[in-house]
C-alpha cells in the first residue's frame, strides 16, 4: 500500500433493511483524490445473495439511508446547494428522490414513524445572524458562558443548539408539511426514536441545571408537537444514549455509562447496556458487566429475540444479542471489526471490517456469516501477527507485529493509539500497511488504559498514565524484538493524541531505546489543555489526578532530556488538543537547538490523519515515510 492507496479504503454506511429483510440499503463512500473529497451514493443489494450489488442513486455524497416502516419510501442525507446535509425521500422500487427539509445549517440523524407518515430528526438553529447570512469573520462577538461552548470539528455550539423536528409526509412527492419544532430547551438533544404506537419520541439529552459541570446524559420522552413538555425517563445518573424501544413499547434499551456522583468519572469506565421502563417507574438495570466486553453500537436494535449491540473485545468489535435477562449471544465475533447493523423480517445484515478489507456487508444467522459485498480494490493486504507480552508485574498484554518482506533486520516503529481509552483492532490499518510496504515493521498493541479488555484495564492507568503505559509498551516492544527479523537498534516511536502524549513521554523517559520520534495532535502540557481544549474543563483531573500533580504529569515537563528527532504534527483547528500544545513542545525543543520539525495542517480538526482531505492524508504520509528514511 502506498499513501495515495488510500483511494481503495471504501467505506460502508450502517446498513438498512427492507421490512421483509430481503433487501439491504447502504451509502458506499471512497476517498476521490482528483475531487479531494470523500464521494458516496446509496447502494442496493438483496439478501439472499442472488444478485450483485447496484447503485441506487446517482449523488455524489448521499448517505445515512432508512428504509420506512411500510418498506414504500428510503429516506436519506443528500447536501443542499450549499452543501448543507437535508433529508430527502425517494421511492424503494425506483425513481428520483425530493428533499423535504430546508434547514439553514442541514439536517442530521432521523427516525421514521410507525406509521411511515412522518420523520423526527435533529437540526441545528443558529442565532440571528449567524452561520448563514454574513460571513463568519463579520459576524458579532460571542458571548461565552459556559464550558461547553465548542467540539472539535463542529466548532462553537452553544449558539446553534440541536434540536428535535417532525416533519409530515402528505403524500406524493414534493407533498410536504411544515416541519414542527419539538424541542424547546436551548442544549443539544440526540436523535430521536419513536414509540411503537407513534405517540411520543424517546431521545437522549443533558437538560438537568447542572449540566455544563458533568456528563450526565439522561433518556427523554415527550409527544411530537409543538412545544412538547419533555418526561425524564431515566434518574439523572448515568450518560445515557443509542435508546430503542421494546415491540411492545414498554421498555427502553440504550447503552450507558457509570460516571460517579459528581458526573466526571468517566476513565475506562465500561459502557454497557441497560433497559428502564419507558414510564420512569423504575431505576434503569444494568445488563451487561463492567468486565464484560465495552459495548459502543453505534447503536441498540430490538429483535424477537432479544437486542442488538456491538462491543468491543481484545481487538475486536463483535456484534451480540442480549435478552432482556442479560443473556449474551456472539452472533458475529473473532477477527472482526463490526462497525454497523439492521434487522427485519427475521433478518440480520451488518457491516464489518477485517484483516483483509476496509469493510463489507454481510449476512448473519446463526451458521456464521456471509458476504453480500465485495468492493474491496486494493489487492493482498501485508498480514499481522497477533502477540501476548508479559509486563514485569504478569499484566499481559495484547497487540500484533507487522513484518515487511525478507528476513531483516528491519527498522521498527512502535505505534501508540490515542485515547487512552481506545484500541487497535483486527482491521485492515493504512497505518500499519503503509509503513510495512515501505519496509518497517510495526509493532502496536493495546496496553493498560485501552477499552477492550474490562474496565479494571481501563482504568489502571488513572493517576499515572505515563509509567503504567510505558512499562506495558516497552514489555510488548522488548517480546516482538525477540525475533531476530527486527532491528532493535533502528527503533522509532509514533503516536498520536493519547499516543502523542506517551511519544513525547517515551522519548524523554526511554529516550536510549529510540531513535527518532513523531508526535501528532498530542497532550503536552495538561495545565493549559484544561483551558483550552474542548473537552478540557472536565477531562484532566479524573485521568491525571489533581491539579497539583499536572506538570508531573505531563511530557512537556520532561522535554529537556529528549535527545531524539523529533517531529510534531498537528492541524491547525485541532480544538480537542489545540495547537499550543504542539507549540509548546517546538519552542522547548527549539531553544535548546534540538533536531525538530513541526507539520502543520490548515483547515483540519482532530480527526485529519482519519478523516482529513485526501490530499492532507497522502502529504501526511509523504512526511512520515521521509522521516523515517532520514533518521531509521
Amino acid at each position: 500500500m502506498k499513501p495515495a492507496d488510500i483511494a481503495h479504503l471504501h467505506s460502508i454506511s450502517a446498513p438498512t433493511l427492507a421490512p421483509d429483510g430481503s433487501r439491504a440499503v447502504f451509502a458506499l463512500v471512497r476517498p476521490e483524490l482528483e475531487e479531494d473529497a470523500y464521494l458516496g451514493s446509496l447502494w442496493s443489494v438483496a439478501t439472499d445473495g442472488a444478485e450483485e450489488p447496484r447503485r441506487l442513486t446517482h449523488g455524489d455524497r448521499d448517505r445515512a439511508p432508512t428504509y420506512s416502516p411500510d418498506g414504500r419510501w428510503i429516506a436519506f442525507l443528500r447536501p443542499d446547494d450549499d452543501k448543507r446535509a437535508q433529508i430527502h425521500v425517494l421511492p424503494a422500487d425506483g425513481g428520483e428522490g425530493w428533499k423535504i427539509t430546508d434547514h439553514p445549517l442541514g439536517a442530521g440523524a432521523f427516525s421514521w414513524s410507525p406509521d411511515s407518515t412522518r420523520l423526527a430528526y435533529t437540526a441545528r438553529v443558529p442565532e440571528e445572524g449567524r452561520y448563514v447570512d454574513r460571513t463568519p469573520d463579520k459576524e458579532p462577538p460571542r458571548r461565552i458562558t459556559t464550558f461547553k461552548y465548542r467540539v472539535d470539528d463542529l466548532g462553537f455550539h452553544s449558539d446553534r443548539p440541536q434540536h428535535i423536528f417532525v416533519s409530515a409526509l402528505i403524500g406524493t412527492a414534493g407533498e410536504v408539511g411544515a416541519p414542527v419544532r419539538v424541542t424547546g430547551v436551548d442544549a443539544d438533544h440526540g436523535v430521536p426514536v419513536w414509540t411503537p404506537d407513534g405517540t411520543e419520541l424517546v431521545f437522549a439529552a443533558a437538560l438537568h441545571d447542572g449540566r455544563d459541570r458533568d456528563l450526565y446524559q439522561d433518556l427523554w420522552a415527550c409527544v411530537p408537537e409543538d412545544g412538547a413538555e419533555p418526561r425524564r425517563v431515566t434518574r439523572g445518573d448515568l450518560g445515557a444514549r443509542a435508546a430503542r424501544l421494546s415491540e411492545d413499547g414498554s421498555t427502553v434499551f440504550f447503552i450507558a455509562d457509570e460516571l460517579g456522583p459528581r458526573g466526571q468519572d468517566f476513565v475506562g469506565r465500561g459502557s454497557g447496556l441497560w433497559s428502564v421502563p419507558l414510564d420512569g417507574s423504575e431505576a434503569p438495570r444494568r445488563l451487561t458487566g463492567t468486565e464484560d466486553p465495552r459495548m459502543i453500537g453505534p447503536n441498540t436494535l430490538v429483535t424477537e429475540r432479544g437486542v442488538l449491540v456491538a462491543g468491543e473485545n481484545r481487538g475486536a468489535v463483535e456484534l451480540y444479542r442480549v435478552t432482556p435477562e442479560g443473556e449474551r449471544t456472539t452472533l458475529m465475533g473473532g477477527r472482526v471489526m463490526v462497525q454497523g447493523y439492521d434487522h427485519a423480517g427475521g433478518v440480520t445484515v451488518a457491516v464489518s471490517a477485517g484483516e483483509h478489507d476496509s469493510g463489507e456487508l454481510y449476512l448473519v444467522d446463526e451458521t456464521g456469516h456471509r458476504a453480500l459485498t465485495s468492493f474491496f480494490t486494493g489487492g493482498e493486504p501485508w498480514p499481522v501477527t497477533e502477540l501476548t507480552a508479559h509486563a514485569t508485574d504478569g499484566h499481559p498484554v495484547h497487540g500484533w507485529v507487522s513484518m515487511p518482506r525478507g528476513e531483516g533486520p528491519h527498522p521498527v516503529i512502535l505505534m501508540i493509539h490515542g485515547g487512552p481509552y481506545a484500541q487497535y483492532g483486527w482491521q485492515l490499518f493504512d497505518e500499519t500497511q503503509v509503513y510495512t510496504e515501505a519496509g518497517y515493521a510495526v509493532v502496536y498493541c493495546n496496553p493498560r488504559g485501552s477499552s477492550g479488555y474490562g474496565q479494571e484495564h481501563g482504568r489502571a492507568v488513572i493517576g499515572a498514565v505515563g509509567p503504567v503505559s510505558a512499562a506495558d509498551l516497552l514489555a510488548f516492544l522488548d517480546a516482538a524484538l525477540e525475533d531476530d527479523r527486527l532491528d532493535g537498534s533502528r527503533v522509532g516511536v509514533h503516536g498520536g493524541s493519547h499516543g502523542g502524549f506517551m511519544t513525547t513521554w517515551m522519548a524523554a523517559h526511554h529516550g536510549e531505546r529510540f531513535r527518532a520520534a513523531i508526535s501528532e495532535r498530542a497532550v503536552n502540557a495538561i495545565d493549559s489543555f484544561q483551558g483550552a481544549s474542548d473537552i478540557g474543563s472536565y477531562f484532566p483531573t479524573p485521568l491525571y489526578g489533581p491539579a497539583e500533580q499536572w506538570a508531573e504529569q505531563s511530557p512537556l515537563t520532561y522535554a529537556d532530556r529528549i535527545d531524539a528527532p523529533f517531529l510534531i504534527i498537528h492541524s491547525e483547528q485541532d480544538w480537542r488538543c489545540p495547537l499550543e500544545q504542539a507549540q509548546r513542545l517546538f519552542v522547548s525543543l527549539r531553544l535548546r537547538g534540538h533536531e525538530v520539525e513541526m507539520l502543520l495542517f490548515p483547515g483540519e480538526g482532530h480527526e485529519m490523519s482519519r478523516s482529513g482531505l485526501p490530499s492532507h492524508r497522502v502529504a501526511r504520509f509523504a512526511a512520515v515515510l521521509d522521516w523515517w528514511q532520514r533518521h531509521l
